[in-house]
């Protein structure tokens, strides 16, 4: 849709920019069924990835195998709910990438604290390792074992404990799915603060251990300043109750942050509280077109100042990345070409208000010339329509054969210099490099895909990539964590006064090393 005669319609037109062409798609497959047996990523076959052991430059720490004893215990205190088939086994075994696979015999699901706290008291005594698992949506590799650790799934732990409709607080198990948390809120005229787009398998559980960020961190902020209170259960079976859901308590160390962003290294999160806001009464989102990324960055700016406390995402995407979702995905873009695309996402409580505001705004943009081409969607369908063409990049992407993902804060005026960087590096020996992520909050997902993985292209990538965002005063990991895969990459981020004390709170609170070995941090000398 070209811009000419736009402007007048802007005047007209409440709604702006309304585009029939928008196509409605269906529920996106990144969600519950990506972890099913009947999705084809997640299929076993020939397309099984090495054991993690057999491909990766790790040995395995002397933990004692699971014998007949214990697995007898763990029946009598699960009756039903443990798994020792193979076949079963394998989709736990994986990672959502298929680039890590463990080789557990034995997946535990408890369904509340107390079996937890049982498990884990039991495998301390036992010198047991255990892998925390909840929806397997991670991308570095932290959620399923390296070895033969127990996998401990939260999957059965999904009940809300309570909901205040007044503050706005939520209680919840670990294992409740965020979409579903999201649904349930919504009929109490509440949402998430938090929006991923794994959101239909990903555990709320696994959002905090991980520190997730999202969509909504521009509006909403970090789950560290959401999240009031949560349940643990540390490795020798006891349980810390730090489930407040006071806005203020200023009584010594506040513990939770421990926990939030440890990758269960230090213990199962087991129940979370968390503030949630009211559910906007109006909700517009706007596709843009822009020629190159220093414009980008000038509409944030214009952004800014146009809709102020009504802009709820800002999310941008390269060419390349658009192209991706519709070569696999046969996602329809609505716009022309264009070097990269821009959503942006309003949110508030007066649907008058906000349609001025952002016809304003856009009314500026098509003046300045700063966007080449756009939509409006704000009915549901046409919203979600616009949101599948940058929530399902990494799925596309998944099409393409091996993917090499950087998750990565960077200052945003440098944001997208590393991309180009890494293309012109690399030349034609990758299939694709793309950028992409949440502009907002200084957030880039560099992804590089070649149609098997390549120790060349590895090495051309790492250190590369590390030390050029370490260069730039960023961060190695913005919101995936670390995991198995970059845990040994966190000096780049961290000096090493902060992983030595990393080490020794670990050591403190799991004395035998049992939480998630192998992850998150190095381990000590």
């Amino acid at each position: 849709m070209a811009f000419s005669g736009l402007y007048m319609a802007l005047k007209k037109s409440r709604t702006a920019w309304a585009l029939t062409r928008i196509l409605h798609t269906n529920k996106s497959p990144w969600g519950v069924a990506f972890l099913s047996s009947s999705c084809p990523r997640m299929s076993v076959g020939p397309m099984e990835p090495p054991f993690t052991a057999d491909h990766y430059s790790v040995s395995r720490l002397p933990f004692p195998d699971v014998t007949s004893e214990d697995l007898n215990f763990f029946q009598r205190l699960l009756p039903g709910r443990v798994v020792t088939d193979e076949d079963d086994l394998k989709r736990y075994n994986i990672d959502w990438l298929r680039t890590v696979r463990g080789n557990s015999k034995l997946l535990l699901r408890p369904q509340n604290t107390e079996e937890v706290s049982k498990i884990l008291k039991y495998c301390n005594d036992r010198n047991l390792a255990v892998s925390p698992q909840g929806g397997n949506t991670g991308l570095v590799g932290g959620s399923v074992p390296v070895f033969d650790e127990i996998i401990l799934s939260t999957a059965l732990m999904d009940q809300v404990t309570s909901f205040d409709q007044v503050s706005g607080t939520l209680v919840c198990q670990s294992g409740c799915i965020l979409e579903s948390l999201n649904q349930y809120l919504e009929g109490q005229g509440y949402i998430m603060p938090l929006d991923l787009g794994a959101k239909g398998s990903c555990h709320i559980g696994g959002n905090l251990a991980t520190n997730a960020g999202g969509l909504r961190v521009l509006r909403y902020g970090s789950l560290r300043g959401t999240v009031l209170g949560l349940e643990a259960v540390l490795p020798d079976g006891s349980i810390l109750n730090c489930l407040n859901s006071l806005r203020k308590d200023n009584t010594g160390y506040d513990l939770k942050q421990l926990f939030i962003g440890s990758e269960g290294t230090l213990g199962v999160i087991t129940a979370v509280s968390i503030l949630c806001p009211r559910k906007p009464k109006s909700v517009n989102l706007a596709l843009l077109g822009c020629e190159s990324f220093s414009r980008v960055l000038q509409v944030f700016t214009l952004c800014r100042d146009h809709l102020g406390e009504i802009l709820s995402a800002y999310e941008f995407q390269d060419l390349e990345s658009m192209r991706v979702v519709q070569t696999h995905l046969k996602l329809s873009n609505p716009l022309q070409e264009s070097a990269f695309y821009i959503l942006i996402e309003t949110a508030g409580s007066c649907e008058q208000h906000d349609e001025e505001k952002l016809n304003a705004f856009l009314a500026k943009a098509l003046e300045s010339g700063l966007v080449e081409s756009g939509t409006v969607a704000t009915d549901q369908g046409k919203i979600k329509s616009l949101w599948a063409l940058r929530e399902r990049i990494t799925e596309a992407l998944a099409h393409d054969g091996y993917v090499y993902k950087y998750d990565l804060s960077i200052p945003v005026e440098k944001l997208y210099a590393l991309v180009e960087e890494t293309r012109a590096r690399l030349g034609t020996s990758a299939r694709r490099v793309v950028g992409y992520g949440h502009l907002g909050d200084g957030n880039l997902h560099l992804n590089i895909t070649s149609e098997t993985y390549s120790e060349s292209l590895l090495a051309a990538l790492e250190p590369f990539v590390y030390q050029w965002t370490a260069g730039h005063s960023g961060s190695i990991s913005a919101e995936h964590g670390l995991g198995f895969k970059k845990r040994d990459h966190i000096y780049y981020s961290k000096s090493s006064e902060a992983v030595q004390l990393m080490q020794r709170l670990k050591k403190m609170l799991d004395p035998k090393g049992i939480m998630n070995p192998y992850k998150t941090i190095p381990q000590a000398d």
